[in-house]
């Protein structure tokens, strides 16, 4: 039953809050596992939660909210959950700064995000909100923790790190940014030796790899990046003779990664990462030992990411001593050099200055010879070099490197041979050296294992213990959780590592006393699975139930940024391949499909507050309401593409509210006065149109035109919102309000009213402007759907409206008729009729333009133009 009588304003800022509360009484949002539906999960990346709610959050949390709705009109069941990414330096950093302290500063801001997404009418299972530093849920990241120790994927060593003064800890190779700054801060990032936990990712390098290839819902600029990072290169190991003082060979060895085999010839000098174990002992107590020391300072200096740079000015140093080229036989210089980096590889580098545009800059800067050993055909020196086994040539006439596909030259036995990455020329060298017992053929990986230590308190307490007779043993499982003390006081500097109550324990293993690991997690480790503990979030015996996270994962459709591409996702991916192999799960990928939406912008600038340049949500809402915010921030450009914001766009999408909220009270007779008919509005005009409860020609022609478009609308909407084309679904809507607009125009109600079923189809069409705008405009349609309309199921509940191509198609077209290239006519033809009749039809509308002329051509385009000519 409606619970209007007359026309009543739309008002946003009453009706929203009343659906809010209804909403979670009746917990209309809770999942539902109904009957035979099938399952869909709908999921955003949760926010951390560093402040208030802003424009980014409100698009992708708009858009993951517009595929739950309309998945469950489609008759799915679907998980939607939230929660909060809550551990991390930031809240120690704020707390620090307002004299706070992390808990206090996250639990805040969470509250008060959780009130602006309620506000917002998101359609979360608010009973499965999971908070990272909640210890309910990072105990079992403790417990996981344990679980990839026992399969051998955790490991603790020594290993140069990249390390941030400004935070005080170390960061991932993937979080340092490619100018050599903190992700987090900005700050320059250092080089320092540290003992550090890792897991072990490249373990499943080739798998992450291999399987880019099963991800076919994700964008392809997003799986690129990740093959960039995991970086797989096939080539060779070569085995350098490391010489004495004097220059005599040795038997010790230095073994060299290469995917060039086929320049080995080109080598002609030798380069060791400033960390190399190696470099101490050759240069100490010689004249370089001073020169090469400066080298490893300033190298110690930069972060890995900022050395490896190309276009850095490279550093280097002679070590005064040489190593033999085992394909030659010549004695090769060794340098250090602070682009070659410990961690890749070997740490030692074979460069061929002709191929290596780095090694090319070091040579020149260092004057050493830049032989050319493959060159490509057309080269100026190629005839005089392509039969050239021995080195004539010392220094290559370029202006820069060339490392791509040519002949071998002055290259010995393979002098003429193809060379290039995986070549003929390669695959012969290899084979040369394996015979020689001085190489084999390699994989290499440029992905490196992630390191998890972080020398902060607010996080997830790595479970280890050290003890002096046991060495490194793990927390047992039935002592987890190791619980994070909540009273540190983060503003002194107070860490885990100051408080004995917290690290002095006896060894689970030999009861000696022992030291408790003071280290926390990476705060990814905790956003790596949280989407697995949504399926099963109160299990209290395990992270998740086995058969629950196997009946809704993988995801169905992820949203989030394009800046997680590598991080988060790489590691998420990791996670659950690693958790598949522990047999906690049953599939391969966490996320089916992958949509990285776009930002919201301000006259082409991101927002900031540091810019000043912050539209709140909050008080676009108090202004125009929660469901205008949505449909405009959904509007206005395709969720891939950057918005760039403009209010008055906002205050056009809340007009086309108001004015569809009036069309659908008249559509449904409940409109005291009749906003949209134009036609004769006086008593007696009235009442003939009553008496003869007939529409107008006009009418009847505006109403036929409504339906066609009720079906297309709704086909192309439907189409839309699969393919997440949301701003051309709503453009579709106001056709149809367009449409509709003017049928009302010329259909007068009481006509409409008296005809029982021209009245139906009134209803219907008003039920599926409705229906169509519930996802994007949840409280908008919920009111108009029960108390308009009277019915007494939500809105949310209903099936999607079903639409018929056929009755989509047009009746009649118009078509253009060109003349020589010009529009001289229109013509309307029936849709269907043959291609005789049209071009007579469109002859006899142009007569007097071609003067009886015989057509040279007669063309028709079809649905669009005739072209005749003359």
């Amino acid at each position: 039953m409606s619970h209007y009588e007359h026309f009543a304003p739309y008002d946003p800022h009453s009706i929203e809050p009343h659906w809010q509360a209804a909403w979670q009484e009746a917990g209309a949002d809770a999942v539902r596992t109904e009957g035979d539906k099938p399952y869909y999960y709908a999921l955003e990346m949760f926010p951390y939660p560093s402040g208030d709610v802003h424009m980014g959050h409100v698009r992708n949390y708009s858009i993951g909210d517009v595929v739950s709705r309309y998945k469950r009109m489609r008759g799915f069941n679907v998980l939607h959950p939230i929660g909060w990414d809550a551990f991390g330096m930031p809240a120690e950093n704020a707390a620090i700064k307002q004299n706070s302290s992390p808990a206090a500063w996250t639990y805040a801001n969470i509250d008060r995000q959780r009130q602006s997404l309620k506000r917002l009418g998101f359609s979360y299972d608010w009973d499965r909100t999971v908070i990272t530093s909640d210890v309910d849920y990072y105990r079992w990241g403790q417990w996981i923790f344990l679980k990839l120790w026992e399969q051998g994927l955790v490991e603790r060593k020594s290993s140069p790190v990249n390390w941030c003064p400004s935070c005080a800890t170390v960061l991932a190779n993937e979080q340092v940014l490619g100018d050599g700054e903190c992700w987090r801060c900005h700050s320059h990032v250092q080089r320092k030796e540290l003992e550090q936990w890792f897991f072990k990712i490249t373990n499943y390098a080739q798998e992450l790899l291999d399987d880019l290839d099963k991800l076919s819902g994700w964008p392809e600029r997003v799986k690129q990046m990740q093959a960039n990072w995991i970086g797989r290169s096939t080539g060779a190991e070569v085995d350098f003779t490391l010489c004495d003082a004097d220059g005599e060979p040795t038997d010790e060895l230095i073994t060299v990664f290469t995917t060039r085999p086929d320049t080995l010839f080109g080598c002609t000098f030798f380069l060791l990462a400033p960390e190399h174990p190696l470099v101490q002992k050759l240069v100490a107590g010689t004249e370089q030992e001073a020169e090469v020391a400066e080298v490893v300072a300033a190298a110690a200096s930069a972060s890995a990411v900022e050395r490896s740079k190309g276009e850095r000015e490279k550093l280097g140093a002679f070590t005064g001593r040489y190593v033999v080229n085992p394909i030659n036989d010549d004695k090769v210089p060794i340098w250090i050099a602070d682009y070659v980096l410990m961690d890749y590889g070997t740490g030692a580098v074979m460069a061929v200055p002709s191929g290596d545009q780095r090694d090319f800059e070091f040579a020149r800067k260092y004057g050493l010879p830049i032989p050319p050993v493959v060159i490509p055909e057309g080269e100026f020196f190629f005839n005089s070099l392509k039969n050239q086994p021995n080195r004539v040539m010392f220094e290559v006439l370029w202006n820069e490197a060339y490392d791509g596909p040519g002949t071998m030259v002055q290259s010995g036995e393979f002098t003429g041979m193809p060379g290039g990455k995986d070549s003929e020329g390669s695959a012969a060298v290899i084979a040369k050296l394996e015979s020689m017992g001085r190489g084999r053929p390699t994989i290499n990986f440029r992905l490196r294992d992630w390191l998890i230590s972080r020398q902060r308190y607010w996080g997830n307490p790595i479970p280890a213990i050290h003890c002096p007779n046991c060495g490194i043993v793990p927390v047992p499982e039935a002592d987890l959780p190791v619980v994070l003390p909540m009273d540190i006081d983060v503003t002194t500097g107070e860490t885990l590592a100051d408080r004995p109550e917290f690290y002095d324990v006896t060894c689970p293993q030999c009861g000696a006393s022992a030291h408790r690991e003071t280290d926390t997690m990476d705060t990814f480790t905790c956003s790596s699975w949280y989407y697995l503990r949504y399926t099963d979030p109160h299990n209290t015996e395990l992270p998740f139930d086995r058969a629950a996270v196997d009946s809704w994962m993988p995801v169905d459709q992820y949203i989030g940024g394009i800046e997680h591409a590598i991080l988060h996702l790489l590691y998420s991916r990791f996670f659950t391949k690693a958790l598949r192999d522990v047999g906690l799960l049953g599939f391969d990928e966490p996320f089916e499909n992958l949509l990285t939406q776009g930002m919201v912008k301000l006259n082409g600038e991101t927002m900031s507050k540091s810019k000043g340049n912050v539209v709140a949500p909050e008080d676009m809402i108090a202004r125009f309401g929660a469901d205008a915010l949505r449909v405009y921030i959904l509007f206005m450009a395709p969720p891939d593409k950057d918005l760039d914001w403009l209010e008055s766009g906002l205050e056009g999408i809340s007009r086309f509210l108001n004015r569809l909220w009036r069309m659908i009270f008249d559509l449904v007779g409940a409109a005291c006065e009749n906003t949209f008919y134009e036609g004769p509005r006086d008593e007696a005009a009235a009442a003939s149109a009553s008496a003869s409860a007939a529409l107008t020609p006009e009418a009847t022609a505006a109403a036929r035109t409504v339906l066609r478009e009720r079906h297309r609308v709704v086909g192309k909407v439907t189409e839309d919102i699969e393919r997440f084309n949301f701003n051309t679904a709503i453009a579709a809507i106001m056709e149809l309000a367009n449409a509709t607009g003017n049928y009302l125009r010329f259909a007068a109600p009481p006509a409409r009213l008296a005809d029982a079923s021209q009245h139906a189809v009134d209803v219907e069409l008003a039920e599926t402007f409705i229906a169509l705008l519930a996802p994007m405009a949840p409280h908008w349609a919920e009111e108009l759907w029960q108390n308009l309309l009277g019915h007494s199921d939500s809105v949310h509940q209903q099936d999607w409206p079903a639409f018929d191509p056929a009755l989509a198609a047009a009746d009649e077209l118009e078509l253009a008729v060109q003349v020589n290239g010009k529009v001289r006519a229109r013509i309307t033809v029936a849709a269907d009729a043959a291609e005789d009749v049209v071009q007579a039809a469109a002859l006899a509308a142009v007569a007097a333009y071609i003067e009886g002329k015989e057509p040279k051509k007669l063309v028709v385009v079809p649905g669009k133009l005739v072209s005749v000519v003359v």
